[in-house]
């Protein structure tokens, strides 16, 4: 016996194979972030305590999970630095971290406000508000305030 399609039936059917390998492929596409639970974590060259350490990372810093075997996840950082992280080591406290040299911390989210201080390279703040171009965040210290989002990496 010999299957015979029509035209319209086939690209029916066409679409819905694209649609159900879009329902299989969205979650692992979608962007997951996760931050640093604990005083230290070591990131690895690999899904193990047997694998080397690259550099540890402290309370808070901000990674996207890109990958996972078992409890261990493959993550990138703001760099797009890549190693393996103790997947329960993490949590999902939104964080964000400055990629820029210098950023100011304002009293309100516009560039005219008031600077309420200033954040260098690599400093790890606690995400509190999002706005659609302004994050509010709060450094370690206490202080709050907003940083234009395009300065910063993370949530």
């Amino acid at each position: 016996m010999q299957l015979s399609f029509r035209p319209s039936a086939f690209r029916f059917l066409a679409f819905l194979a694209f649609v159900a390998s879009l329902a299989v492929a969205s979650p692992s596409m979608a962007q997951r972030m996760v931050s640093i639970a604990s005083k230290e974590v070591n990131m690895r060259t690999g899904p193990g305590t047997g694998y080397g350490t690259d550099w540890t990372l402290g309370h808070g810093y901000p990674l996207k999970v890109i990958g996972r075997q078992g409890k261990w996840l493959k993550v990138s950082d703001f760099e797009n630095d890549k190693g393996w992280v103790y997947g329960p080591l993490t949590g999902s406290t939104p964080m964000h971290i400055v990629k820029v040299k210098v950023a100011n911390m304002r009293s309100q989210p516009t560039m005219d406000s008031r600077i309420v201080g200033k954040v260098a390279y690599g400093n790890v703040l606690k995400t509190l508000e999002r706005r659609e171009s302004w994050v509010k965040v709060q450094r370690e210290g206490g202080l709050r305030g907003w940083i234009a989002k395009r300065l910063l990496w993370g949530w």
